[in-house]
């Protein structure tokens, strides 16, 4: 019998489901792409994470695939997965992997390492006034609110200075805040993909017009690109910067023009990034030959 690989999702995510998320077709393409450069060699399995831990334990290799839902339960997310590994399934990305990149803090210590990063304060829960302190603190006129545990700009802030919207505003989470980089609207952001620690392809991604998100969920395109070599050399850096003894089966590194004109680290997106099989149409065997060879 062929190993099981389980493509991990959640609800919003998975076929058939009546709450499902109108960009999860990104779904049904990563797992088309996986089952492609599988074939004949391994059953792909699209399983809620949330399932009894009996059915998913019954596959060899687990792939956190488009688990979106994970940053509103992540104590729940983290226990399932290392239940799944104590159950003898290879967790790919492992728990230790999540633990380290599910809160966003994790640029500031990349950051201290050498990464070229954003100026960034991280407030436990900010308020109005903390906002106003930023603007000062960066001299600048826009910022950005990110949860520090979050995922697809989803409950993501950017305000103004005497934005009427700040007027008792307060967070709820854990943040992090940052001066607003005009490149995001102007060229975009730049993901390079990376399978096994070995660079696969790359991508801009940009938002429509008068917004600055590239998800898809709110109309952004992707279009494939040769990076630039000294784009590239940043990226394999961080990827020598992640503090684990081997690379992570997949990892993501969204980077984006900052106001000196280098490139810098939005994020290093380890857990369940979508890797655009579109624009990488060697992902699927590359990911597949990844995964058999940690079988």
């Amino acid at each position: 019998m062929p190993p099981r690989i389980a493509f991990l999702a959640c609800p919003a995510t998975l076929p058939g489901s009546p709450t499902r998320r109108p960009d999860a077709f990104e779904h049904d393409l990563q797992v088309g792409a996986l089952r492609d450069g599988l074939a004949g060699r391994a059953e792909v399995l699209e399983l809620d994470w949330r399932a009894p831990l009996e059915k998913l334990a019954k596959c060899q290799l687990a792939v956190l695939g488009t688990v979106w839902d994970y940053t509103d339960h992540p104590a729940e997310f983290l226990t399932r997965l290392e239940d799944l590994a104590a159950a003898g399934v290879h967790v790919c990305n492992p728990p230790e992997v999540v633990r380290w990149n599910a809160d966003k803090g994790y640029l500031a210590e990349l950051a201290k390492r050498g990464a070229p990063s954003i100026p960034t304060l991280w407030p436990d829960d900010p308020a109005e006034a903390d906002i106003h302190a930023a603007f000062d603190h960066f001299g600048c006129d826009r910022v950005v609110v990110k949860r520090r545990v979050g995922a697809g700009a989803v409950g993501q802030f950017n305000f103004v200075r005497g934005d009427p919207a700040l007027a008792g505003w307060r967070m709820g989470h854990a943040a992090m805040v940052q001066p607003f980089l005009p490149a995001i609207q102007q060229e975009g952001e730049l993901s390079l993909i990376f399978i096994a620690g070995m660079f696969s392809h790359a991508l801009w991604k940009r938002a429509v017009p008068g917004d600055y998100r590239i998800q898809s969920l709110y109309g952004g395109t992707e279009h494939a690109v040769t990076p630039d070599a000294d784009d590239l050399a940043q990226a394999e850096a961080v990827i020598a910067m992640l503090p684990f003894e081997a690379p992570p089966l997949y990892a993501r590194i969204d980077m984006v023009r900052g106001l000196d004109g280098r490139m810098a680290l939005i994020e290093a997106e380890l857990i369940e990034p979508y890797l655009y099989p579109r624009q990488g149409p060697q992902l699927g065997e590359r990911l597949g030959e990844a995964i058999l060879a940690r079988l």
